[in-house]
């Protein structure tokens, strides 16, 4: 039998008109707080990490292939023009799980360990990205309003299903390889900053190496809305032939790759493996997250906003349980001695209130829980909280529950706020059983 046990459910089934109740109650309700918060700030940050990285994503790919002389951007990519007759296409695709070598291997070196992917790779698409501008002419206007656009020209092997969901007004553009496309598809800022509408005309002119201007005119067939400012303030979608023929290329020549992966965490073992091991010496393979390397650098920040908030609820729990300890402890001084007097070891009569300490503990993790994933999806089904989308881009707070982090932290939690109390749990050892016994 555990004696600890058996007499810490004892005292924590004691009566209802201890002084410790009081105190029990708010050591419950801080670790319940604390929980509840950080599930809510974990399930926000998860959330809003992993929708921004979609909508990233979702326009752009995880992974660029273009001509090593283009390597430093996608918006010169136009300028180095490659051939679709490459080994790697289309049947990159097919790749599943692979192992990066660690770097060093093949000379007897060690420097780093090896990578496994956790998945492969999803698809490939061509595209083509060409600057220029658009000229629209206001009804009753004689000038035209112009601004700077960039197309970005997609084949019919582009992947509708990660961007379809951005798809305000209209349809998504219909590209098949035996016609061209007059449409185009533009983001909701650049329809609102020209006033077009669905059916109107916009004219494209592209300033060729010549110095010659080249243009087309287009006819807007979809309105889409990313809310990434960046993006929906330069590009729009069109058939890839336009920018082909605008840049007098041949039928087999693109401005480059793109590569979506089935996981996110493989875009790093993914882009090494595709620029050293896949792609020959002439192009050059690397993430987005290397092209706009700052808004990721902002992304991960928040992990260190979470980071402080996860150790300041923490504190709040370990204060708040040491304080209800110590209260429990100095209440049950008589018990302490009675059982000293009966021989039972320091350690012993510490481990009671540990258990105790530990009941408590539990019950706020439960309730903490309850109110934090109740909070989670009364916003996920809601959406209370509203952001400002050009600061956040989001309108509404996204929620994510990574149940496989929920677990960690509460187990993290229990634990840690535990490990604290073995500190004030060592007051049991300062009483003396004489006086306590006679401890009124």
């Amino acid at each position: 039998m555990n004696l600890p046990l058996y007499l810490a459910r004892t005292v924590a089934r004691g009566g209802s008109e201890s002084i410790s109740r009081t105190i029990i109650g708010i050591a419950v309700a801080a670790v319940a707080i604390s929980m509840a918060t950080m599930v809510l700030a974990s399930a926000l940050i998860g959330g809003f990490k992993s929708e921004i990285s979609d909508k990233i994503f979702g326009f752009w790919g995880h992974i660029h292939i273009t001509a090593d002389a283009a390597s430093y951007g996608i918006f010169d990519s136009y300028n180095y023009p490659i051939s679709i007759k490459q080994d790697f296409y289309p049947h990159l695709d097919t790749t599943g799980r692979v192992t990066l070598e660690a770097f060093g291997s093949s000379l007897g070196l060690e420097t780093a360990e090896e990578e496994v992917s956790k998945e492969g790779v999803k698809h490939i698409q061509q595209f083509i990205v060409l600057p220029g501008v658009v000229s629209v002419y206001p009804e009753g206007e004689r000038l035209p309003t112009q601004e700077a656009l960039v197309l970005k020209g997609i084949a019919e092997d582009y992947d509708w299903d990660n961007f379809n969901r951005y798809i305000e007004e209209g349809e998504i553009l219909k590209v098949t390889p035996d016609s061209t496309s007059r449409g185009i598809v533009i983001s909701s800022i650049t329809a609102r900053r020209l006033e077009l509408k669905l059916g109107d005309r916009m004219d494209f002119a592209f300033i060729d190496g010549r110095g010659q201007e080249r243009a087309r005119a287009f006819q807007v067939t979809g309105i889409y809305k990313t809310g990434l400012e960046e993006f929906d303030r330069q590009f729009a979608l069109v058939d890839i032939k336009q920018p082909r023929q605008l840049l007098n290329w041949d039928d087999d020549k693109v401005g480059g790759f793109e590569v979506i992966l089935d996981n996110i965490d493989d875009l790093e073992i993914f882009a090494n493996y595709i620029h050293y091991q896949v792609l020959p010496q002439e192009l050059y393979g690397d993430s987005i997250r290397q092209k706009i390397g700052e808004l990721f650098d902002w992304l991960d920040i928040q992990d260190y906003n979470w980071a402080i908030i996860l150790a300041l609820m923490i504190v709040v729990a370990i204060i708040n349980m040491m304080t209800a300890l110590l209260i429990l402890i100095l209440e049950r001084t008589n018990m302490i001695g009675t059982l000293k007097a009966l021989g039972q070891s320091n350690w012993s009569i510490r481990q009671i209130f540990l258990y105790y300490a530990g009941f408590i503990i539990i019950g706020g993790l439960l309730l903490g829980n309850g109110l934090g994933l109740l909070l989670c999806w009364i916003q996920k089904t809601f959406g209370v909280v509203h952001l400002d989308e050009e600061s956040y881009y989001l309108s509404v707070a996204p929620i994510k529950v990574d149940w496989g982090l929920l677990l960690a932290l509460n187990v993290g939690t229990f634990l840690i706020t535990l490990a604290f109390l073995i500190v004030p749990s060592y007051l049991v050892t300062r009483i003396d059983p004489v006086k306590a016994i006679r401890f009124k």
